[in-house]
């Protein structure tokens, strides 16, 4: 039995006449009345009732026409559904990411996504940098959208740079630094930190080592926080400052400041991440270019900016920070 001999026997009882129905299908009609009656013949059991008027259906007609008019439906879906997953406009994309860090770009990009690509289920997983590496090289997640390790090398995972931040100091608008429109890294190490907790993020910790490395000095953590929402609750309480980047401005608003660190060279880079090894599906080769758009249209934004703290904030009259 082939896909053709239901189309042709569908044909057949939806017209009810064998020459209408070769008519339809463009074949002859003695070709269709034997091609049918193998079917009947391999089934075992009589679908058609023959007369000069045409034909009818019987009762195990009327039951196998409904059945095949479903599968044949089903897999004209099953057949666009893999088309479409090839062009990458089907399927699931599982995309890990780092909360606040990817505030500014990732969700402008996943609403540009799911516009353009309507039949593509995105399943979105909030997890540190060490647990979005695991979920790539475990093929857990398709991509992931984190904060670029400083000064190391992450094997097995191949990552592109989509915006780049400078470091900035959060602060309460009564602490001592709030009056400064910059802070020297030295000052910062001499300040009681506000930071991640070590068993949890222990990237956060490496990346803080390596920042603090270059002046000679360690951080001087004295509240450990489960996530970045924690952390910055604890810096308005008025427990310590903490290092983070400017789009942080984003999730509290007016009531933390945000002041640039001089005497370091580093910088934070926000980066797409999928495993070297294997390729893309295309639905996440989509998601890939559209980020990469978003990213750009946002890089130009910030570069007409008349500002810097990477063009991101400014300070004004008031030494408060504001939005460009």
């Amino acid at each position: 039995m082939k896909l053709r001999h239901l189309r042709y026997f569908l044909a057949v009882a939806e017209a009810s006449n064998f020459t209408k129905a070769a008519a339809q299908l463009q074949i002859a009609q003695p070709a269709l009345s034997r091609q049918v009656k193998h079917l009947e013949d391999e089934i075992g059991v009589e679908l058609l009732r023959r007369s000069p008027r045409g034909v009818t259906l019987t009762a195990e007609g009327r039951l196998f026409q409904k059945e095949v008019r479903e599968l044949l439906k089903r897999t004209g879906e099953s057949v666009e559904n893999v088309r479409a997953l090839a062009r990458g406009e089907y399927g699931q994309l599982r995309i890990g990411y780092v909360s606040a860090a990817t505030i500014e770009i990732l969700p402008p990009g996943l609403a540009a996504f799911r516009k353009s690509v309507p039949g593509a289920e995105v399943m979105l997983y909030d997890l540190s940098s060490d647990e979005l590496i695991t979920g790539l090289r475990k093929r857990r997640l398709e991509l992931a959208i984190m904060v670029q390790p400083i000064g190391e090398q992450t094997p097995g995972i191949q990552a592109e740079v989509l915006r780049t931040y400078p470091l900035c100091v959060a602060l309460t608008p009564a602490h001592p630094f709030a009056s400064l429109k910059s802070i020297p890294l030295e000052k910062v190490a001499a300040q009681p930190l506000i930071g991640l907790r070590a068993g949890d993020f222990p990237e956060y910790h490496r990346n803080l080592s390596c920042i603090f490395a270059s002046i000679g000095a360690k951080p001087s953590i004295v509240v450990e926080c489960d996530s970045n929402n924690s952390l910055l609750i604890e810096v308005e309480a008025g427990r310590g400052i903490t290092l983070c980047i400017p789009i942080f401005k984003l999730v509290t608003g007016k009531r933390l400041l945000y002041r640039p660190v001089t005497g370091t060279t580093v910088s934070v880079s926000i980066a797409i991440a999928h495993a070297a090894e294997g390729e893309l599906t295309p639905a996440a080769e989509k998601f890939c270019d559209i980020m990469r758009q978003t990213s750009a249209a946002r890089n130009a934004q910030a570069a007409r900016a008349s500002e810097p703290l990477d063009t991101f904030l400014a300070v004004d009259g008031t030494g408060d920070t504001v939005m460009l």
